[in-house]
């Protein structure tokens, strides 16, 4: 009997509003968020649900969170709400665009990527359900789908990083836009190659005291089960190549290309991750409701393996240390069970709070992440 009425209790929470606990339990129960294990002290919930196709986070005023999709085509508002642990509304400000992954915000203006153009979407803090037509700031990358869709971020310098994935699984395009990580001014103006080398890369962010930009990289398919790792690398000034498609992981020569260049002549990752693990949305911790240790360490969104025989990532792993002292751990897991996965982390973002939110773009969710005393 009472199996029955969570049951019925469930079923009216989805197709509803429905607020409080029992709320919570429902969806909590839906997405199996009693199997994700955390350190100690640590909690998850779901910030928002009914969030198709979850993929990279910004914060804009007021405590809005924006969020972009990539098949969806569509870039979803989360509105603050009374209650910090949930967002008071999920709304559609933009759709019919072409894999908007990338949002960034600046000077009260939502920047989002497109596979070939970058969009200004002007006063959006009165404007969220009146939503103004883009301006296009830029519309000369290239138009290939594959590894096409883009993470975008404004850094310490006031342009807007965007990069461009290699067309490909392995390949040495003639056109050097292709693998590398570009930057612009904020009108779309000079825009330029920072850096080379780079396979895919769409998580970034830059070191809250050194102002240095360290980014995620995917590597390459069919070498194996265990070849080559994904990586975690920074870039300290423009021009640095690494190593792509030559070399990976720092040392492995590629199969096909390797033998045109040595791995010695390419920055070395700072950091190895899991081989296949799909390391996308990265973030530097500057909160301050963390524990201290956390403090300017690197949480990383693995989305998942999708070719490996044994599969692996779908969680949330930390890179921890200083200098070239880095080590890699897992924060967060168990939205893959067995060889099943629930969800799909994507992107990571530091709420003002000090909470972390994370994107799923399996599961149509953001959940929050906080720490309170044990």
């Amino acid at each position: 009997m009472f199996r029955c009425v969570m049951k019925l209790l469930c079923f009216f929470a989805m197709i509803s509003v429905f607020s409080g606990s029992h709320g919570e339990s429902c969806i909590a129960q839906k997405l199996h968020l009693d199997k994700i294990k955390l350190p100690p002290g640590f909690t998850i919930g779901v910030y928002a649900e009914k969030v198709p196709g979850a993929r990279s986070l910004t914060l804009g005023l007021g405590g809005i969170v924006f969020v972009g999709t990539r098949d969806e085509g569509k870039v979803y508002a989360l509105l603050a709400g009374p209650d910090p642990t949930r967002a008071g509304e999920v709304i559609t400000v933009a759709k019919g665009l072409h894999s908007p992954n990338g949002v960034a915000v600046r000077d009260n203006a939502l920047y989002v990527s497109e596979i070939n153009r970058i969009l200004r979407f002007d006063d959006i803090d009165s404007r969220l359900r009146n939503f103004p037509q883009p301006v296009v700031i830029n519309d000369s990358f290239p138009s290939e789908e594959t590894h096409g869709w883009k993470f975008i971020a404004f850094g310490p310098d006031g342009k807007l990083y965007v990069p461009v994935g290699a067309p490909c699984n392995i390949c040495n395009p003639e056109d050097k836009r292709f693998a590398s990580i570009m930057r612009m001014n904020p009108d779309g103006s000079q825009l330029e190659i920072f850096a080379h080398g780079i396979r895919n890369t769409v998580g970034f962010d830059w070191h809250p005291v050194t102002k240095e930009l360290w980014f995620t990289d995917n590597g390459r398919d069919w070498m194996g089960d265990n070849v080559p790792p994904d990586e975690l690398n920074s870039a300290p000034e423009k021009g640095l190549h690494f190593g792509f498609p030559y070399c990976h992981g720092g040392t492995i020569p590629d199969p096909e290309f390797g033998r045109a260049r040595s791995c010695k002549e390419f920055v070395a990752p700072r950091l190895l991750l899991g081989p296949h693990v799909a390391a996308l949305g990265m973030r530097f911790y500057t909160g301050n409701s963390f524990p201290q240790e956390y403090r300017d360490q690197i949480f990383i969104a693995e989305h998942g393996s999708w070719n490996r025989s044994k599969k692996i990532g779908y969680r949330i792993t930390l890179a921890r240390g200083q200098g070239k002292d880095l080590k890699y751990e897992v924060f967060a897991e168990g939205w893959l069970q067995g060889q099943t996965e629930w969800g799909r982390p994507v992107d990571v973002l530091v709420m003002p709070d000090g909470a972390l939110l994370v994107s799923d773009d399996s599961a149509g969710v953001v959940y929050r992440i906080q720490y309170r005393t044990p």
